[in-house]
């Protein structure tokens, strides 16, 4: 199975923690009510936690569909191995 390299998690993640801070300083900094800055973090807060739970799912579909793969592999190489193409009934 293909894995992730740790530069590329590294990259993922130090990209997600600058664009979180920058949104958020930008937010904080601009010059609107108090009640604006609140709506504006809570969307940003509502948009993070969805990205994750979006993640989550595409995730774990993603694994449903290779052990499925992998469940039918094995029955194909069992049916495979069992078959003989010269034996007679």
């Amino acid at each position: 199975m293909p894995r992730n390299t740790p530069a590329f998690y590294a990259q993922a993640v130090a990209s997600f923690a600058i664009a979180l801070v920058a949104v958020t300083i930008g937010v904080f900094m601009l010059p609107v009510d108090p009640w604006v800055r609140g709506f504006l973090s809570l969307g940003l807060l509502y948009t993070v936690t969805s990205a994750f739970t979006l993640a989550k799912c595409i995730r774990d579909k993603q694994e449903d569909n290779a052990v499925h793969k992998r469940v039918d592999q094995a029955r194909l190489d069992k049916l495979i191995t069992e078959h003989d193409p010269f034996k007679t009934t």
